[in-house]
């Protein structure tokens, strides 16, 4: 918890030196904390918590791009069971809102938001179940997102962010054979709900 505390501490600090040369680039930074569900990497229970931070800019608030960087530390269960795991994300997303009210002072921008990048899972050993001891990989996969949130500003350059993103890797981790289908089998995926400030 101290781990994700300096993080998101660090974060919005840099987030508020930066957001004034942003605005005029409608530019946001957006650190966050989430919830994450739903993987069948071996069907192991998970709903461990993530945090991150999501940059980007949006001309005239409607489309854009943005930098997606994820980390979910004891993904897939405790360290007694599986030792030192997780599972990081860096994606490069594209981005369209609706900016109700304008792109300036208060206002609602609902978007939806989606890309590729990279997923990569790690578990550095643990004793799996019990019956297996020593379980250690580590795997890089090339990756889409896709997502719907709502930003909301409270003046000029704060408010708050809310998503729910559905990440799935293009591996199949029985093989190893990458195969460009959003709904092959053997494929890693989960979701994340996220919420988080949102400067601009």
């Amino acid at each position: 918890m101290r781990r994700v505390l300096k993080f998101l501490m660090l974060t919005a600090a840099l987030a508020v030196t930066l957001a004034p040369a942003l605005a005029h680039a409608e530019g946001y930074v957006s650190p966050w904390v989430a919830a994450n569900a739903g993987t069948r990497f071996g069907d192991f229970d998970n709903g461990r918590a993530g945090f991150g931070v999501d940059a980007g800019g949006m001309g005239k608030g409607v489309i854009g791009g943005e930098l997606d960087f994820g980390f979910s530390p004891s993904f897939f269960g405790t360290k007694n069971d599986f030792g030192s795991n997780s599972v990081l994300n860096f994606m490069g997303n594209v981005i369209v809102g609706v900016p109700i009210g304008g792109t300036r002072g208060a206002g609602v921008r609902p978007f939806l938001t989606g890309g590729v990048g990279l997923i990569r899972t790690q578990i550095d050993g643990g004793t799996l179940t019990g019956t297996i001891t020593n379980v250690s990989s580590a795997n890089n996969m090339f990756g889409w997102d896709l997502g719907a949130g709502v930003m909301g500003y409270f003046n000029d350059h704060v408010g708050l962010r809310g998503d729910i993103k559905y990440l799935r890797g293009f591996e199949d981790m029985r093989t190893g054979i990458t195969i460009i289908d959003t709904n092959a089998p053997g494929q890693f995926h989960f979701w994340r709900a996220g919420v988080g400030v949102v400067l601009r």
